[in-house]
């Protein structure tokens, strides 16, 4: 009898959590729904395949132009990450996207017909108004001025993906980040050299991550826009050592503290910003191999290549175009070797 009873108790206890977990988890998809709900037109959805992520499955891009028209590099970044992850849930937040997919004629939005095509990429209008708000980034959006901005674009970009993560949990990657292996679940930075740990590519699975607020409270009380990196990977490093009780980055490496991870600079960024146009050039299967052996994603440094205006050449033979035809055959083939 007591057995019996103690065997109750167990099944009880189990059943409780069981719906606790699940009441948590269904909070995180009802936040993601409330802010569909918010920004998109209640008779026509984005891309009409919006369909509830599971638990930590979700990755997010940002685009924070006005551009309505995605890049060939990041339908390739896009398409990849679905590719590489279809268990995964792709948002691609675009702050020129309207939200209404007939807005948009396929002979002149063909990257988002390509991307919104895909049973796992969603594309969204991106709302900063609404994403900021309940975060310390509100009270710095109200008051900033845009156009007295030195480098605007890339300390929106920084303020969301804080945001993101914050608010609905996952992995965000950068638009330039082409992804050649299935990403793992886990809470993750990742150093873009051997001092400093980069933005470009983190991974903070639950919402309401205490890392993330501490990076949005450092982001609005140290803001300084007209240094660059500042708000963003600099931010990640500050937040960082006092996350770790650690002065020195290059210590953390390859080691967790707090439960996040600090990966190897090969995870990312196995070709260092410096040497960029490596990416340009034709490389030796073998050396592809050797170098992106331990790569989940190669970020390709688009920022380092805005001046000089490189793309993506169908027969160059060039690495980029490599992993495109490889990682990314649908924009390959329709906007890249068209």
């Amino acid at each position: 009898m007591i057995l019996m009873h103690k065997g109750c108790l167990i099944v009880f206890i189990t059943g409780v959590c069981a719906l606790l977990y699940m009441n948590w988890n269904m909070n995180s998809i009802h936040l993601i729904q409330s802010y569909i709900s918010k920004i998109l037109p209640v008779k026509e959805k984005a891309t009409s395949n919006v369909s509830t992520p599971a638990m930590n499955s979700r990755i997010m891009f940002v685009e924070t132009t006005d551009n309505m028209e995605p890049t060939p590099l990041a339908v390739c970044a896009v398409e990849s990450a679905a590719h590489q992850n279809p268990d995964k849930q792709i948002y691609y937040f675009m702050k020129g996207f309207s939200g209404i997919l007939s807005q948009y004629p396929h002979l002149e939005y063909r990257g988002i017909h390509l991307l919104t095509s895909m049973k796992n990429v969603v594309i969204l209008p991106l709302n900063a108004t609404e994403l900021f708000k309940s975060t310390p980034l509100k009270s710095w959006y109200l008051k900033i001025n845009p156009e007295k901005e030195k480098y605007w674009i890339h300390v929106l970009s920084d303020a969301c993906r804080l945001a993101l993560l914050w608010k609905y949990g996952g992995i965000y990657l950068d638009t330039d980040i082409i992804s050649l292996r299935p990403l793992p679940i886990a809470n993750f930075t990742c150093p873009a050299n051997r001092m400093a740990v980069s933005n470009g590519a983190m991974g903070f699975l639950n919402l309401n991550h205490p890392f993330m607020w501490n990076c949005m409270e450092d982001f609005v009380a140290n803001y300084i826009g007209h240094m660059w990196a500042y708000q963003g990977p600099h931010l990640i490093n500050r937040v960082l050592k006092r996350w770790c009780n650690n002065e020195n980055p290059n210590d953390l490496i390859g080691k967790e503290c707090n439960g996040i991870s600090i990966w190897i600079r090969n995870k990312f960024y196995p070709i260092p910003f410096p040497a960029w146009k490596r990416y340009y050039d034709s490389w030796k299967k073998e050396d592809i191999e050797r170098t992106f052996s331990d790569t989940y994603g190669a970020h390709v440094w688009n920022y380092m290549n805005s001046a000089k205006k490189k793309a993506i050449i169908a027969g160059s033979g060039s690495l980029i175009e490599y992993f495109s035809k490889l990682y990314c055959p649908i924009a390959y083939s329709n906007l890249i070797q068209s």
